[in-house]
């Protein structure tokens, strides 16, 4: 397993967390079509309880994975550990294609917040999603110190037009808030599985924060302090966003077609609408660059086991970091841009879910293997408890897998994809025995 070099400079709490802030969130941009899908009474109750479902057990269990475990390949070393390489390999080979799928979202949004000052801009898409994807993927190269540093700053640039939407609502006296009645009635079991979706993706990847722990200054309480800090962070943002959002008096339909600086324009005018629209452009650039700073880390550490071509193992000279990897990576996120939003969203979601499945059975199983085993940070339950716990994200998982296949068309097809790419690990498996990297 790969660690840091003495001379490599380790990245501090603050950088941490604005990169595990980019890596889960990076602010509310695209939660927008969270309103369409639940309405008014059910979003502000899927935000409280989705995230008391999904994100605080995987929290929980990343983080005491990574403290018995502080060092670079995060969950693809826990899955080897408590199942064996064959498994690890199907986790790579799962994150690896969650990853690509996800990164290839940003660029787009990025385009889609730039056409706010130049609307003809969206004609040359795909060349601008080719520019951030190359820029930002130059960028990891020179190494994780910058990713921190650029994270912070754009980090700021992200919540400040929500700090001055929030402030303006809030002590605006003709601006009238009423909370709305906690309900699901009236959605549609398929607008419940998108919705479900689409909090899941806003608030998923707390596990990919960790493929770089050995770059990481005191990991076991940095990352315990860091994921506090950017969870609380999130949910403040994410609950506040949606309920002035509801008081706003805007078409929901028209708010997820446009985005937040629609909102922007309508409660105070065009200049907040023109910051909130550099804030998204801040926000894919951010989750870009720290997405793509934890997925490269993989292969490197997959190559080192052997379970991919050696080149994959290969350090820049002068920054330390997995060139070939990242490149690699840069290429086939630089295919993906040519999928839709909506069938990108679900294809992540039903990637992701299958790995993080593997991680919640290897925390299972390292409690009975090795119960003795070092865990600075431990889950106060036994194995049994623990496996009550982690059933609940896999029920929010399964309920949304369900509502999509309830609907033909489109999205249905987009379900269908995902899950045959989950069926490719195997025949990459097989791959991998036969030219014997193993």
């Amino acid at each position: 397993m790969s660690t840091q070099t003495s001379s490599r400079r380790l990245l501090k709490p603050l950088s941490l967390v604005a990169i595990i802030f980019f890596s889960v969130s990076g602010g509310p941009y695209g939660l927008e079509p969270l309103l369409q899908f639940a309405g008014r009474d059910g979003a502000i109750l899927l935000l409280i309880v989705v995230p008391l479902l999904w994100d605080i057990p995987t929290v929980l269990t990343v983080l005491e994975l990574n403290s018995m475990m502080p060092i670079n390949g995060g969950y693809y070393v826990w899955v080897n550990r408590a199942l064996g390489r064959r498994w690890a390999f199907y986790e790579g080979w799962w994150t690896g294609l969650y990853s690509f799928t996800d990164l290839a979202i940003y660029p787009v949004l990025f385009v889609t917040y730039l056409s706010f000052f130049f609307p003809s801009i969206a004609n040359y898409k795909i060349q601008l999603c080719l520019i951030i994807i190359w820029g930002c993927s130059g960028l990891n190269i020179l190494g994780i110190i910058p990713i921190g540093r650029i994270s912070i700053i754009l980090g700021i640039i992200v919540l400040l037009p929500f700090l001055i939407l929030f402030g303006f609502t809030f002590f605006n006296h003709s601006f009238h808030l009423t909370f709305p009645t906690l309900s699901l009635k009236g959605i549609g079991f398929t607008s419940l599985g998108m919705a479900l979706y689409t909090i899941m993706w806003n608030i998923s990847g707390w596990d990919n924060t960790t493929t770089y722990a050995g770059e990481v200054d005191k990991p076991i309480r940095s990352y315990f302090i860091s994921m506090g800090i950017a969870f609380v962070l999130v949910t403040i943002i994410y609950l506040l966003i949606t309920y002035i959002t509801q008081n706003s008096g805007i078409d929901f339909n028209k708010l997820s077609d446009n985005g937040y600086p629609l909102l922007g324009s309508l409660t105070t005018g065009s200049w907040l609408g023109a910051l909130l629209s550099l804030g998204g452009m801040a926000s894919a650039l951010g989750i870009f660059s720290s997405m793509i700073l934890s997925i490269s880390r993989i292969p490197k550490i997959m190559a080192d086991d052997k379970l991919l071509p050696v080149k994959f193992s290969l350090e820049h000279k002068k920054f330390h970091t997995p060139y070939i990897s990242i490149i690699v990576c840069a290429s086939l996120v630089s295919v993906m841009v040519l999928w839709k939003f909506t069938d990108l969203l679900i294809i992540d979601i039903i990637l992701y879910g299958a790995g993080l499945l593997l991680e919640f059975i290897s925390l299972i199983i390292l409690r009975i293997k090795e119960p003795n085993a070092p865990r600075p940070f431990k889950i106060p339950l036994n194995a049994f408890w623990l496996s009550l716990l982690v059933l609940l994200p896999m029920l929010v998982y399964a309920i949304a897998l369900v509502a999509v296949f309830s609907q033909a068309g489109n999205m249905s097809i987009a379900a269908i994809f995902a899950i045959s790419a989950l069926l490719t690990a195997e025949v990459a498996w097989l791959v991998v025995k036969r030219r014997s990297y193993l």
